[in-house]
């Protein structure tokens, strides 16, 4: 099992810019995903972002792509979301994630919140 961290969420304006970060409790394969979540209140949790350990391949969702930038350092273990240009509507609560030998394992989420 892979335990997940997550900091850096908080309260910005509206085209402000945050960076959140994920670190893992350990390693997994390099080839296995590793992303980003979120639950805006009221709904469901949606698929944000997602790379691999090895960086081969990054997806977003449409509403986030040039604004959002997934990265990770392999070094520490460690997922980045740096989201620029935030908007209302990316108020929500971001859960990272790694797939790994057991399945894939949640971290505890950290809040954003984008005022206008």
């Amino acid at each position: 099992q892979v335990q997940l961290v997550e900091s850096g969420g908080g309260l910005v304006q509206a085209g402000g810019s945050l960076r959140l970060s994920c670190r893992a409790s350990k390693r997994t394969f390099r080839n296995l995903n590793v992303g980003w979540f979120r639950q805006a209140p009221g709904k469901e949790r949606a698929f944000v972002a997602e790379t691999t350990w090895s960086g081969f391949r990054t997806i977003y969702t449409e509403s986030v792509e040039g604004r959002f930038t997934i990265s990770r350092d392999n070094a520490d273990n460690t997922v980045y979301l740096q989201m620029n240009n935030l908007k209302p509507e990316d108020t929500a609560v971001y859960y990272c994630y790694t797939d790994a030998e057991n399945g894939r394992n949640w971290g505890q989420g950290t809040q954003v919140t984008v005022s206008s």
